[in-house]
């Protein structure tokens, strides 16, 4: 019942999410809709080796009111307001800052199988005939509720983060730190064309931040007292990230983004998959067999890489630290003095008092829009906590 209501808990849809996915459908052109739908799915790159591409269909961290497009974008000053200086549709300032509910279908049934999995460790721990077995169990359950505990803690502190700073606009901010919202567009120094992993068959273009991962999916065969069994596990090979400085614009104006320089990120969904049965060439398909088969015998069968990122045109929703810019960048760009948002630039290696600097793709509003609640990222786990004390009465 606990695996049961906890796999239920995990697929059930943020409070706001369905509402959310509703407005994009209603509010963005059918025709970009439409366009985006024939950009994503399945696709099959070569038959005969098994190799495919995958692009989700469905992006929550995508615009869900309209935001313009690049033939909008002012090319000769970035860092110019867009037409009368108003700020993005989707901005803050003009929906509001959500605030998700309390208890939803996930609390419900995250407590069911919180005490699902209490009773189920009750009968079992005492049922055990050594100490060291009862305590060993108790130990395991403590260690998940408090690993479980600390991550919930930490989104709920970041959660509480968006929800409690007031949102600055770009022609007004402030030197210190601040939080910020809007659209990625090219800074000086261009745009990145992000190879993943060195081939050319798996690029994306108009990067400014990327992150791709190359996995193995492994087998083995296992001999057990009752005969044998078949394990799989993927295995991370290969990775790698970057990225390059942007400009984020709200409407009212750009500022500069040094994206590398940020501790946290949170790129959401991935852009692109890439999977195949074999390597990209005879020579790794052999060394990956022979280095999976030295450690412990284990047999390659799939190949798969994964690419997260920011592309030119997504929403960022950011805490960073606005610094005054040097005078020779403003100087070597020949940008306008008397605009305040052109002096200043945005870091993100050092927290705040009580604000922790991160980069997330999506507005403010669909970050919030799939969170949980404070109380149900919370509570559960602490609720395991306290389940897993009161095991040591069946010790």
């Amino acid at each position: 019942m606990g695996v049961g209501f906890l796999g239920m808990a995990m697929v059930t849809p943020g409070s706001h999410e369905k509402e959310l996915h509703e407005i994009r459908k209603q509010a963005i052109d059918p025709a970009e809709l439409e366009r985006r739908a024939k950009e994503s799915g399945l696709t099959i790159d070569n038959w005969f080796l098994r190799q495919t591409s995958y692009v989700p269909t469905n992006d929550p961290n995508d615009w869900i009111l309209p935001a313009p497009g690049p033939a909008s974008w002012n090319s000769e000053d970035r860092y110019a307001p867009d037409g009368d200086g108003t700020p993005l549709p989707e901005h803050p300032v003009k929906v509001g800052t959500p605030i998700p509910a309390s208890m939803s279908l996930y609390g419900i049934f995250g407590l069911i199988a919180t005490f699902s999995f209490i009773l189920g460790a009750g009968a079992g721990i005492s049922s055990l005939d050594k100490i060291d077995e009862k305590y060993l169990a108790i130990g395991i359950m403590l260690s998940i509720s408090i690993i479980w505990l600390v991550m919930g803690w930490l989104k709920a502190k970041m959660l509480n983060q968006m929800i409690d700073t007031p949102t600055s606009l770009v022609r007004s901010a402030a030197l210190g730190h601040c939080e910020l919202v809007g659209q990625v567009r090219p800074s000086i120094e261009g745009v990145l064309r992000v190879v993943v992993d060195g081939n050319p068959r798996m690029f994306m273009e108009n990067m400014v931040a990327f992150n791709w991962t190359y996995e193995q999916q492994q087998e083995r065969t296992v001999k057990t007292k009752d005969g044998t069994r078949t394990e799989r596990r993927w295995v991370t090979i290969r990775s790698d990230s970057g990225g390059c400085p942007f400009i984020l614009h709200d409407g009212t104006g750009g500022i500069r983004v040094n994206g590398n320089s940020f501790k946290r990120t949170d790129y959401g969904n991935y852009i692109k998959r890439w999977d195949g049965a074999f390597a990209e060439s005879l020579g790794q398909q052999f060394m990956s067999s022979l280095i999976a088969g030295a450690l412990g015998g284990w047999r390659v069968i799939d190949h798969r890489w994964t690419l997260y990122g920011i592309k030119l045109g997504n929403p960022v929703y950011l805490m960073g630290e606005i610094r005054s810019r040097p005078d020779q960048e403003i100087e070597a760009e020949g940008l306008d003095k008397t605009m305040q948002n052109t002096l200043i630039e945005v870091w993100g290696d050092k927290d705040g008092i009580g604000q922790k600097v991160t980069l997330n793709r999506g507005t403010e509003l669909s970050n919030i829009g799939r969170s949980r609640s404070t109380v149900e990222m919370i509570s559960l786990p602490m609720l395991l906590f306290l389940g897993a004390i009161c095991m040591f009465a069946f010790a």
